[in-house]
């Protein structure tokens, strides 16, 4: 056997880069039309002088950027929706990291329905989903409605209209999402490592703490990383049981969007969420590289 029939030819290598390359041009065109002129349009917007130069033409200026980075209730907006992410991810990586460690060690032969029912609120719109959480904490909800017939308090409790209410509902919305990751990402999880660890002596908890949590953690951060990214990006569930009192980067880009009609302006701010999406991604990265050295 000759030695390029043996390692193979030029030509089956470049046919095999050609078909790669062909397999890609879908996804890459896709990206293109979906993603980046999208984005290389919002970017152009957001430094054009006003709405109608903003599809094109005008003057280039920064006046919007100045307004965003200058104003105190922008800085105050971008807060409000870091600490709106932060409050949300924590519990909801907390309540779904037991679903999902059950779910990834049951050998139950209803573990694909407890998977199903565990991602089942995915297939329910998020809008709905808060309606029922405004029904839910409403000022004559169910559970003002309960604690006021147990005499418990004397009026309603704000459980709406406020940030607690937005929290509480992304918390519930994302959940499923956080399970998703974190089933993916317990894939490192080793059940002989655990049995040989017991059969040193260690109980439960040092067992937890030694070998199970370590593992998990890329899961947990992954996991983490997608419920933060997904409620400092929401807008229905902030407008909604925020009741207009919740400031967060989604409601202000749509206000200018559409009340105000400033299309610079919520391009700017479009892009200030931005920054913070890459911000939070290069943290994970750093984060993941740690745990993985």
């Amino acid at each position: 056997m000759s030695a390029a029939s043996a390692t193979g030819s030029p030509r089956s290598g470049g046919n095999s880069r050609a078909l790669l390359l062909m397999l890609l041009l879908p996804g890459l065109a896709a990206l293109t039309v979906t993603f980046l002129l999208p984005l290389i349009w919002l970017l152009r917007a957001s430094f054009a002088s006003d709405t109608t130069s903003a599809f094109g033409g005008g003057d280039v200026t920064l006046q919007s950027y100045r307004a965003v980075l200058f104003d105190p209730f922008y800085w105050q907006v971008a807060w409000n929706t870091l600490v709106l992410g932060f409050n949300v991810a924590v519990p909801a990586v907390v309540l779904s990291y037991p679903i999902a460690l059950f779910l990834t060690r049951t050998t139950s032969r209803f573990r694909g329905v407890l998977t199903a029912l565990a991602v089942a609120p995915l297939l329910t719109s998020s809008v709905v989903r808060t309606y029922g959480w405004m029904v839910i904490l409403g000022d004559r909800g169910v559970i003002n409605s309960g604690l006021q017939a147990l005499s418990l308090t004397g009026g309603p409790v704000r459980l709406s209209n406020n940030s607690l209410g937005a929290t509480v509902a992304l918390v519930e919305i994302l959940m499923p999402y956080a399970i998703l990751a974190m089933l993916s990402g317990f894939g490192r999880l080793n059940l002989q490592l655990e049995e040989a660890a017991a059969m040193l002596g260690a109980n439960r908890l040092k067992v937890f703490t030694r070998i199970i949590l370590p593992l998990s953690l890329p899961g947990v951060l992954t996991a983490a990383l997608l419920v933060f990214v997904l409620a400092i990006s929401s807008f229905v569930t902030p407008r909604l049981m925020g009741g207009g009192r919740v400031f967060v980067l989604g409601t202000e880009v749509f206000n200018e969007a559409t009340v105000t009609l400033n299309w610079p302006l919520a391009a700017a701010l479009s892009v200030m969420l931005l920054v913070l999406f890459s911000s939070i991604i290069l943290l994970y990265q750093r984060a993941l590289s740690a745990l993985e050295t």
